[in-house]
């Protein structure tokens, strides 16, 4: 549909940013996704983004790979594919220990691919990896996701203002699995899940243009205090703090103590939208714990996501110059 435009071209009239569309942007001619010997040829590595079925995903993502580019995915096809890092950078950048593995498997000296985990749970699932050594045991957990993540605005999804839906297709199983995933460990050559903690979730869509937030009960192995797991939060850092990427965040995890916050309109851009934002923690009568978070589902949850991802893979040898 859009091979040969320019993206301008190709976007129209649903371009959906609040700034404008870069100028060096505009005028880049669209490449036909299945004209990969082309497009590989033309590109150092490759972000994938695409609207296709799942094994259609899987294929032609493999494909590039396999021209030894490198492929870094917003898609969710290859998460639990077992020799495919999904990774959090901060929680997770040693699971990109199984890339060799998997090169072996597709037959590549240069090629792979990577993945980011669904947007819907980088609002709580930074909290479990900072509390890590109290034992994160159960939790009980809803979503309150931006209708961005649908791909949508007011505009064009007017049935949204004054509105929510109780029930986004797919959501609720990724934000309880995904987790896990993240938080598992390699093994031989593949990622095994964590057992704990057991998650279950709803997922709700809001009239919020931008900003997941999430409403978390949590019991704990062992119960820290409410210092402790303040303390866990905002000294959290990982790969990209300690390497300085360019599109990290200083402060991963900033905790708001004003009972009112995080709210979307003041704090989804924190760190340029790539931080995550920790609220109201306290005690509760049924669970140890109980807070909320919030995370940019487009930025730290999508694009920015698989931005610093690739930053990350840079930073430790996997993606370079071809």
């Amino acid at each position: 549909r859009s091979a040969g435009k320019t993206y301008e071209e190709a976007v129209g009239d649903r371009w959906k940013m609040d700034t404008p569309m870069p100028e060096a942007v505009k005028k880049l001619v669209v490449l036909n996704v299945n004209d990969v010997e082309h497009v590989a040829s033309t590109v150092d590595f490759v972000f994938s983004a695409v609207d296709m079925s799942k094994e259609e995903i899987k294929a032609i993502e493999e494909e590039y790979a396999k021209t030894e580019t490198p492929v870094v995915s917003n898609n969710s096809a290859h998460r639990w594919t077992p020799d495919v890092p999904m990774v959090v950078p901060e929680i997770n950048s040693d699971h990109f220990d199984v890339i060799p593995d998997q090169k072996k498997r597709l037959g590549t000296t240069r090629g792979f691919i990577a993945v980011k985990p669904n947007c819907s749970i980088q609002s709580y699932a930074p909290c479990l990896a900072a509390w890590k050594e109290f034992g994160p045991k159960e939790l009980v957990v809803t979503t309150y996701q931006a209708i961005s993540g649908a791909g949508k605005t007011f505009k064009d999804w007017p049935e949204m203002v004054g509105n929510i839906i109780p029930f986004i297709g797919g959501e609720e199983e990724k934000s309880e699995q995904e987790p896990l995933r993240v938080l598992g460990k390699v093994e031989n050559g593949q990622i095994v899940k964590a057992e704990l903690p057991k998650i279950t979730c709803q997922c709700v869509r809001v009239p919020v243009l931008n900003g997941h937030t999430a409403a978390v009960f949590i019991n704990f192995d062992k119960k820290p205090t409410k210092e402790q797991l303040i303390e866990k939060l905002v000294n959290f850092k990982g790969f990209p703090q300690e390497a300085e990427l360019p599109s990290a965040p200083k402060q991963f995890i900033q905790y708001l103590e004003d009972d009112n916050r995080p709210q979307v309109t003041m704090d989804v851009d924190y760190e340029n939208g790539m931080g995550v934002s920790i609220g109201r923690l306290r005690e509760d009568t049924m669970y140890d714990y109980k807070f909320i978070g919030l995370s940019h589902n487009t930025v730290r949850g999508a694009a920015g996501g698989a931005v610093l991802c690739a930053e990350a893979l840079t930073a430790k040898g996997y993606i370079a110059k071809k």
